[in-house]
């Protein structure tokens, strides 16, 4: 069975610091693209990141590029995202999603997602 599990959320200041892991199961993250996405309240899923199936490139929304970074550990089938210099308007549930996705209007995660709040 194909599992995400997206955990490093919480509440920090803005200019702060956070590291979302996102734990895979039933498949290998080295033969995926991997994508970071993410929901503000109120407002629709909006891609922020992806890591190709070899690792060799990555990619950004303009909103969090020079602040957040991919990475991934095959070892341990996990993908994280780096997000540092965070601001107010990073406030939103975040999801990993397996696969190339349309970063336009990606897909409906199927996790849990983990919550993040940015405020003083």
């Amino acid at each position: 069975e194909v599992q995400l599990v997206e955990s490093g959320g919480g509440l920090v200041q803005p200019g702060g610091s956070l590291r979302l892991s996102c734990e895979a199961s039933g498949f290998n993250i080295g033969v995926y693209w991997m994508n970071w996405v993410r929901q503000a309240p109120g407002k629709g899923l909006e891609w922020v990141s992806w890591i190709t199936s070899g690792g060799g490139a990555k990619n950004y929304a303009d909103s969090v590029k020079g602040r957040f970074t991919i990475s991934r550990d095959i070892a341990k089938n996990t993908v994280y995202l780096q997000m540092d210099s965070l601001k107010p308007e990073d406030t939103a549930v975040y999801y990993c999603v397996r696969g190339y996705i349309s970063v336009s209007s990606p897909p409906r995660p199927d996790s849990q997602g983990t919550q993040v709040t940015v405020s003083s």
